[in-house]
């Protein structure tokens, strides 16, 4: 794992370059970060040393869920192996890379859920890859960002605490914006080959702690608030 970013990203690789030129970007160019690595930066209660185990598993994290949420075609993934990669969410059966996007990817497959359909305040089965990532993006335009709280174990099996956090400064499916943060607690582990690609991935986390705080608002007739799909902050997320 390499210790800091491209020059185009300081937590993020794989985004610019020559390397890069070709690649297949889901909304048409590489996404932008300066706006949620600035609130990364204001609220961050770790600053871990430059080269530390921390650090290259934080920018590795920020790299993978880059890869995942913008790029589209498997040859272009460089942080997994396309052929032999799975995910898993709280304990599921892991699934393929082909099967996550069957879900939508994204904040889809993070958001799984059993309960029944009239339970779900968001409900990943009627969410698109677009819709959904539109409506986080709207709800948090100053973009949801991560930190790295705690490495147990270093590769080939990373085990580790992470944050997420952002501002919920605009809607979310019915309920006008709070202005409060919502944050996001849970733990994850990464299985890195020979090849330091990742192979398999588990998180473990309570989305009520996430979506419970986006519905703190009142609620409001949102079939008339649609945000449109050119939306500028489809390009700009955490």
């Amino acid at each position: 794992m390499a210790s800091s970013g491209d020059e185009g990203d300081p937590y993020r690789y794989y985004l610019h370059g020559e390397e890069e030129k070709n690649t297949k970007w889901r909304y048409g160019a590489p996404p932008n970060y300066d706006v949620v690595n600035k609130l990364f930066e204001q609220g961050r209660t770790k600053i871990w040393p430059p080269g530390s185990l921390e650090e290259k598993v934080q920018n590795l994290v920020k790299t993978w869920e880059m890869e995942m949420f913008h790029k589209t075609s498997d040859g272009d993934y460089k942080t997994i192996d396309p052929n032999n990669y799975t995910f898993s969410l709280n304990g599921r059966k892991g699934i393929s890379l082909a099967e996550k996007r069957k879900l939508g990817g994204g904040y889809n497959s993070l958001l799984q859920t059993s309960l029944p359909s009239e339970f779900r305040c968001y409900n990943p089965a009627e969410e698109t890859v677009d819709s959904a990532h539109r409506a986080f993006t709207t709800t948090f335009p100053r973009g949801f960002a991560l930190e790295i709280l705690h490495v147990y174990s270093g590769p080939p099996e990373i085990v580790y605490k992470f944050r997420h956090w952002g501002y919920m400064d605009g809607p979310f499916k019915g309920h006008v914006p709070t202005g409060e943060i919502v944050e996001l607690f849970g733990m994850a582990i990464f299985q890195l080959d020979g090849s330091e690609k990742i192979v398999k991935v588990e998180f473990f986390f309570d989305r009520g702690e996430l979506l419970g705080g986006l519905l703190k608002g009142a609620s409001f007739d949102s079939s008339s608030k649609e945000v449109a799909p050119t939306c500028p902050y489809l390009r700009n997320t955490g």
